[in-house]
Formats: C-alpha cells, structure tokens, sequence
C-alpha cells in the first residue's frame, strides 16, 4: 500500500528542515500529505542578549510556517511546550496520540530517542521527544484503552512505518540531490537561527578516493552548526560527483504483532526497505 499520509514530530522549530527536508519534499513531489507537529515552543534558541523569549516564539513560529509553505508541507501544528523543558509526561504522550489519531499517518519520521556523538542533533529536547513519539506509535496511539478521555473525537491509529533522524549507521539513506535547493529554501526561511545565512555552502567532496568506497559524510555548515544532510560516493556515482542524502535509519515492523525492537536497528514495519514513497 503506498504512503499517502506523512507526520513529521519534532521538538522545535527548524528541527524538521535540518533532518529531513529533503525527504519532506521528495513525499510532497510524490503526492503524499504532510503534517508537521512541533512540541516545543522555541523559545530558547537565540544568543542574542536583547531578544525575549516572548517576541522569540512569535519570530519562530512564522519561519516555521514559511519553511513548511516553502516545502509543500499541508499544516503545522504546535503544541506549544517550553523548549529546553520537555518532559516525558502523561501530558506530552497523549498530545502526539491525539495528533497521530487526528491525521492518521501512514508513516511518521520522528528524532533519535539515543544520544550520539554530534551533540546538536541529540539535544535532550530532541531525545525526549523522539522516545515520546516511538511511545505513542507503539502503542498508546493504537491502542482503545490508552487515553479514554481522546475517544470518540480520535479513534484509534495503527502507524505503519517509521523512520528516526540518524546521524550514525543508518539503514535507509534518501538521495536529495535533485531537492536540494529546496531543502536550502526551507532552511533559509528559519533566519533567527543563523548569523549568516550566505556563510552556508554546498559541501565538497575532494575525490572518490578520498571518500572511500562507502561514502564519505559532508555538511551544510556555518560556523558550528551542521545540517542533517549527507554525502555519499558509490559505484552507483560512477562521475564522482557529490550526491547529496538525508540521513534516516528506518525502524520496520516484523509482522510478527505489533512489537518494537531496538530503534535505529530494527526493521519493524514492512519488509523491504524503500525510498520515498
């Protein structure tokens, strides 16, 4: 059954773009129905020593809208937590089960719930979503008896494929060479998040050589900050040329039940690996 549904949760705003606005654009391309869910607020993400974290969240909350305008992306959907503050509450899992069950998505793409070497991409706001939302598709959203207050308004879901933001040995890895002017038009629409915007380049990749025969990983980067955007040189790449991917391990189901396994290492949910939709 092809995807026609798409939820993306992620803990700010601007999260979504850097792990995976390639991949958002090619589901759009594709014809699928994308929903963003942003559980915090933002209002932590600025070092500049005048702005208030009120006139923050106003700022942030318009790049967000323009970024998901700017991708094809159907709605934004805010659930307006502190950012800095999330906690794995009551609270917080019946908000993403409710959203799951209000647009019923074929596919969620969710965060890491792990922490990895790269410190940005596991903020503790982005792990504690990522463990929220994997919670919620299995099985709070599933199942009847979770959350009675929800019913009769939003009926059970059964999610049906999941992919987690990965920044280390992924098992789905999505080419976005031919989006990824759009990628950086979404990224470009989140300017309270970068010094200097023009500072971000296309990265270079000096020679398959240098690469290896499994890819070498490269990054949008300004200053400290690096995007989630991967390349990778293969025999399929036979000009050398940089290919450009967003990096996604894919979580699968067994078919054996509903049951989950390590994320990021099981395949849970059907049993071919697919691109897209």
């Amino acid at each position: 059954m092809p995807t026609q549904r798409v939820m993306v949760v992620t803990a700010h705003p601007d999260d979504s773009e850097f792990g995976a606005a390639g991949t958002v654009a090619k589901l759009v391309r594709d014809g699928c129905e994308v929903t963003y869910v942003i559980v915090t607020n933002g209002s932590k993400g600025s070092s500049d020593r005048a702005m208030t974290s009120e006139r923050l969240i106003r700022i942030r909350e318009e790049e967000q809208r323009n970024a998901a305008r700017t991708l094809g992306v159907e709605r934004v959907q805010f659930l307006g937590y502190e950012d800095g503050e999330v906690e794995d509450t009551r609270d917080l899992r019946r908000d993403v089960s409710r959203e799951i069950r209000r647009w019923r998505p074929d596919l969620v793409i969710c965060q890491s719930p792990s922490r990895t070497y790269h410190l940005g991409a596991s903020h503790r706001d982005h792990r504690t979503v990522g463990g929220v939302v994997l919670d919620c598709v299995y099985p709070l959203a599933r199942d009847h008896l979770a959350f009675p207050e929800l019913l009769p308004d939003y009926a059970p879901h059964k999610v049906r494929e999941i992919y987690v933001m990965q920044w280390e040995n992924p098992q789905l890895v999505v080419d976005i060479a031919d989006v990824m002017d759009i990628k950086i038009k979404a990224l470009a629409c989140h300017a309270s998040q970068f010094g200097d915007f023009a500072g971000l380049r296309r990265p270079e990749v000096a020679s398959a050589t240098q690469a290896g025969r499994r890819g070498a990983v490269g990054v949008l980067s300004t200053g400290s900050s690096q995007s989630a955007i991967f390349l990778f040189m293969s025999k399929s790449n036979p000009t050398n040329r940089p290919v450009v991917f967003d990096r996604l391990p894919i979580s699968r189901r067994t078919g054996r039940g509903n049951s989950l396994t390590s994320v990021g290492v099981a395949r849970i949910w059907p049993s071919r690996a697919r691109m897209g939709c």
